[in-house]
């Protein structure tokens, strides 16, 4: 599933495309929307909001989130799209760029005095210009014998991080992801870390967290069960961490170094 950074440069490309410039081509290709029709409406703004995507005409809020096969991608037109166009569930185009959304998990167009009300759970956007640090670690911290991964995790408490970040960050901090929130030392400087790392790996193409971006060199834990940690040597362990069965997300870890 793509992460906050992912979804931060996906709507700044969607901007550059697209804001101040009248649709030429609106086409929403599932039930709900097929006949919406926002030919002529100039886009004010494309915004990331934690993990969810919104493009903005005077009218209507077009809010997506891609769940875990979604993506936009921006085209010249007449150019051919690199995925098929089954797939695709909104093409937005104005005289020089088309904005194909495919496979997106979530697609809906909002009256604009009722984005705020759609988007109103998500706790501080990390990337936001509104990001506020004492409000997400109180959020964090509000139930103290919830686990840390679960509880950075969680969209209601701080809106960016996906499980890659979660992961890493409870390396970083030599925290089992299973250790209650409660127990976690400073976790004002956890968040600040995480953000930190939000913040740099949005101007990047592949998102590190070792220093080093060369490939196979980028993370410390996540997606190298049985390989060997960067800095003890132990063997990193796979595990899995959910509230119910239905939203448990994979944890690694190293035996070692978190406690």
């Amino acid at each position: 599933m793509p992460e906050g950074d992912t979804v931060w440069r996906t709507a700044h490309r969607l901007h550059e495309a697209l804001a101040g410039r009248p649709l030429t081509v609106s086409d929403f290709r599932v039930p709900a929307f097929a006949t919406l029709d926002l030919t002529g409406q100039v886009v004010e703004s494309a915004v990331s909001r934690g993990k969810h995507l919104v493009v903005r005409t005077p009218e209507v809020s077009i809010h997506s989130h891609l769940k875990m096969e979604g993506a936009w991608h921006v085209y010249r037109l007449d150019t051919r799209w690199r995925r098929p166009a089954h797939s695709a569930r909104a093409v937005l185009a104005n005289a020089e760029w088309q904005a194909v959304g495919f496979s997106l998990g979530v697609l809906e167009v909002l009256e604009r005095d009722a984005e705020a009300d759609a988007l109103a759970y998500l706790g501080p956007d990390l990337l936001g210009p509104d990001w506020d640090l004492d409000e997400a670690v109180r959020r964090v911290g509000s139930d103290p014998e919830r686990p840390v991964f679960l509880a950075l995790l969680d969209q209601r408490n701080l809106a960016g991080f996906g499980n890659e970040y979660v992961n890493e960050i409870c390396f970083l901090h030599g925290q089992l992801p299973t250790r209650p929130v409660g127990e976690v030392g400073d976790l004002r400087r956890v968040v600040s870390r995480g953000h930190r790392l939000l913040d740099l790996n949005k101007a990047r193409i592949e998102r590190a967290f070792t220093g080093s971006t060369r490939p196979g060199e980028e993370r410390w834990v996540y997606g190298r069960e049985g390989k060997p940690c960067r800095r003890c040597g132990t063997r990193i362990r796979k595990g899995s961490l959910g509230d119910t069965p239905l939203t448990e997300r994979d944890t690694y870890w190293c035996p070692r170094c978190q406690t």
